[in-house]
C-alpha cells in the first residue's frame, strides 16, 4: 500500500494516510497536492496522479498538552532506531539515563534508545560512570517524529517537510 504524507495548512506534518484516503480528501476538496508522483490512479472517466504529499486546506488543531505519550515505539522513533550510546540498530531497548533506583522518572528527558549490550553494561549507573555520553540531551519528540512510526520507508519528497533539529 502506498502512503501519503499529510500536512496541516501551515505545512506542519500531521499524519500519514493511504493513497486512497488522500484521493478522497482531494476529491472532496479538503486537501491539495503539494508533491505528486508519476504513478496514476484511473477510474472509468478520470485519471489522478498519485500524491506523495498533500496539504489540508483548513487548519486542524492538534492538542499537545504535555507532549506526546511516552511509549517504547515513540522513544525508538524519536531516536531514529539507534542506540544513543554506540549507534547500533540491533537488539534495541529503552534505558533510563538516571536509573529509576536513583530517582530517575519515566519522562522524555530521562529515557533513550539503547542496545541490549550497552544497557547491560550501564546497568544501574549513570552514563558517565561507564564512559558513555549522549550525543544530544533527550527531549520530547517533534511532531514529525511520529511519521516514522507509521512507515517503513520515508519517501525523498517528504524530507523537506520533516525537519528534525539535530
Amino acid at each position: 500500500m502506498r502512503t501519503v504524507l499529510v500536512l496541516n495548512s501551515t505545512y506542519e506534518p500531521l499524519n500519514v494516510c493511504s493513497a486512497r484516503r488522500a484521493l478522497v480528501l482531494l476529491l472532496k476538496e479538503k486537501a491539495e497536492v503539494v508533491e505528486s508522483s508519476a504513478a496514476v490512479y484511473r477510474s472509468e472517466h478520470s485519471a489522478f496522479a498519485l500524491p506523495h504529499v498533500i496539504r489540508l486546506r483548513s487548519y486542524v488543531y492538534v492538542p499537545r498538552r504535555n507532549g506526546a505519550r511516552l511509549t517504547r515505539r515513540a522513544v525508538f522513533a524519536r531516536d531514529r532506531h539507534r542506540c544513543q550510546y554506540c549507534g547500533s540498530d540491533r537488539h534495541l531497548t529503552v534505558d533510563h539515563v538516571v536509573p529509576r533506583s536513583k530517582g530517575g522518572g519515566d519522562t522524555w528527558d530521562n529515557v533513550v534508545t539503547s542496545c541490549a549490550a550497552c544497557n547491560r553494561k550501564k546497568g544501574d549507573r549513570l552514563p558517565h560512570h561507564v564512559g558513555f555520553h549522549l550525543p544530544r540531551a533527550p527531549r520530547p519528540p517533534e511532531a514529525a517524529a511520529f511519521v516514522y512510526l507509521h512507515v517503513d520507508r520515508v519517501h525523498d519528497s517528504w524530507l523537506p517537510y520533516l525537519s528534525f533539529a539535530s
